[in-house]
């Protein structure tokens, strides 16, 4: 996704790759310096100060910018799992990977450092219902338990999820790669930790 012009006025093609410019330098700067001003984020973006202001009213708004674009990855990864027609387990393992690999790249967006803007609320949201939807799926073919409370699940999922992205520093390299930790995730919410013949 990218930013959205206001109603009648399409960005032009410059116009559009300043503006992915901008926000691809905020995410890199402020996931370093989280208190970074406008003009840093403009010379790592390679434009002048004049041309994020002319996209971004303030710092406020690019932050919410930013949030917006890093929701709507998160949901093109969500996506790209194949909730609705995978097989349920197929399409749990690729999204949880592809959920990885965006919020390592937007790890500033993404983080509790950054309040959502409406419209990235409204995308979480919707992220989190088909979350649901995708767990009841695999509810249906016995993966979870017939009365489990599919909002709990999805809560404990999505902390499984949370704390990867907070280990990963510690963790060995070959747990760095996303479809090896999503294999753990997946793994965890459904069998949980106790030995495997208790199962």
């Amino acid at each position: 996704m990218t930013h959205t012009p206001p109603p009648g006025r399409p960005l032009r093609a410059d116009a559009e790759r300043s503006v992915r410019a901008i926000l691809a330098a905020a995410e890199r700067v402020l996931a370093e310096t989280p208190g970074a001003s406008m003009e840093q984020i403009a010379e790592a973006a390679g434009v002048t100060r004049t041309t994020v202001h002319r996209r971004f009213a303030n710092r406020q708004a690019l932050v919410d910018a930013l949030a917006t674009e890093a929701a709507a990855k998160l949901a093109e990864a969500i996506e790209d799992g194949r909730p609705e027609t995978a097989p349920p387990l197929v399409a749990l393992h690729r999204a949880t990977a592809n959920v990885l690999r965006v919020k390592a790249a937007w790890s500033f967006a993404l983080g509790p450092a950054v309040a959502q803007s409406e419209q990235a609320a409204r995308t979480h949201d919707a992220i989190a219902h088909r979350c649901v939807d995708l767990l009841a799926r695999i509810r249906e073919q016995g993966g979870i338990a017939a009365d489990a409370d599919l909002e709990w699940v999805r809560r404990v999922y999505y902390a499984l999820i949370g704390e990867v992205m907070h280990s990963t520093d510690d963790a060995p390299p070959a747990d760095a790669d996303p479809d090896v930790l999503a294999a753990r995730i997946v793994d965890t919410l459904l069998y949980g930790v106790g030995p495997r013949g208790t199962r």
